[in-house]
């Protein structure tokens, strides 16, 4: 039987609901999708499509660097976005996350998101 570790990263907001910002099990880190919410305000970032995925590749970061790991442990990331027209340009802010070996990725546009943000994002690290 595995044994599970809960991630709850003090750089990273809080999760709105009865779920953990991320679970280590396995030797993977499940990170749940997460909006863009600034840990200083606890609102949304203001800003189009790239400031909202620039603070949410910063909050999975940070939840990366509190479980001892980083960008390049990212296998599996999915993207949710209220709106594919934007699939450009959070492209853009992505690539510059994930400038070397980018994870695997799926992409899907949704009706809606917490908050009314327009992009939401989970990731699934190998830990090693």
């Amino acid at each position: 039987m595995s044994k599970l570790r809960i991630i709850k990263c003090q750089d990273t907001p809080a999760a709105i609901g009865p779920y953990s910002q991320a679970v280590a099990a396995g030797g993977f880190l499940f990170i749940s999708g997460q909006i863009p919410i600034d840990p200083g305000t606890g609102s949304i970032v203001s800003g189009g499509i790239e400031e909202q995925t620039e603070m949410v590749l910063k909050n999975i970061e940070n939840i990366l660097i509190f479980s001892g790991l980083g960008l390049f442990d990212v296998v599996k990331t999915t993207v949710y976005l209220n709106d594919l027209k934007n699939f450009e340009k959070f492209n853009g802010v992505y690539g510059k996350f994930f400038e070397i070996d980018p994870p695997a990725r799926a992409t899907v546009e949704v009706s809606n998101l917490p908050k009314g943000s327009l992009v939401e994002i989970d990731a699934i690290a190998v830990i090693k």
